[in-house]
């Protein structure tokens, strides 16, 4: 008798499935997907109510599909809300000064086996415990945490790195996916974030 169930919704998993099958359906497994991703990323974004959607080109978007603004809160909403919503293709969260809520903006820090190049680890290790996770392009970093960056900065480095520091005025294409097990917390950023545009 199969007594193997559904990881999401816990319906035994029928004859037909393959033996290494976890979900009844493709619905219960992109739910399953989603709700990872969302575990991962920290309460301290998700509890906030500056979310939006944003297009392939990574233009802000209401859940509605209209135009949103990185500086008009009249067009974020809840993380809920926006999660739920298929405008655009992705998630984003909005950094404001009402709060030291801040990202490091890493593009191209992956080498092609998904490790992080020797410039990028010195930013991971120096930042400590904090969330980090992979952007969208499969190659770049977001690193958030605590600091007050209240003038967006494009920091480029030796090397012909670039490191991109942001605390308001902007908005982040989040993806939930967690990079190497990084915790879901913020972690104080102020002396690396001071560091890096001295």
């Amino acid at each position: 008798m199969n007594t193997r169930r559904c990881e999401r919704c816990g319906e035994h998993l029928r004859a037909r499935h393959s033996h290494r099958a976890r979900f009844c359906s493709t619905r219960c497994r992109v739910a399953s997907h989603r709700a990872a991703k969302a575990d991962a990323i920290p309460d301290e974004l998700r509890t906030r109510d500056r979310w939006v959607r944003h297009s392939a080109t990574k233009v802000p978007l209401t859940t509605a599909g209209r135009a949103a603004s990185s500086t008009d809160p009249r067009t974020w909403t809840t993380y809920r809300e926006a999660a739920a919503s298929t405008a655009g293709v992705g998630l984003g969260f909005v950094l404001s000064d009402v709060d030291d809520i801040a990202c490091l903006d890493l593009d191209h820090a992956l080498n092609a086996d998904g490790t992080p190049k020797p410039w990028a680890a010195d930013i991971l290790r120096r930042a400590g415990a904090t969330y980090v996770e992979v952007s969208r392009s499969g190659s770049g970093l977001h690193v958030f945490g605590l600091a007050d960056v209240r003038q967006g900065r494009r920091i480029r480095r030796e090397g012909g790195y670039c490191v991109e520091a942001y605390g308001t005025g902007r908005f982040i294409a989040v993806t939930g996916r967690r990079f190497r097990g990084a915790p879901s917390t913020l972690a104080d950023l102020s002396a690396l974030v001071a560091a890096l545009t001295a």
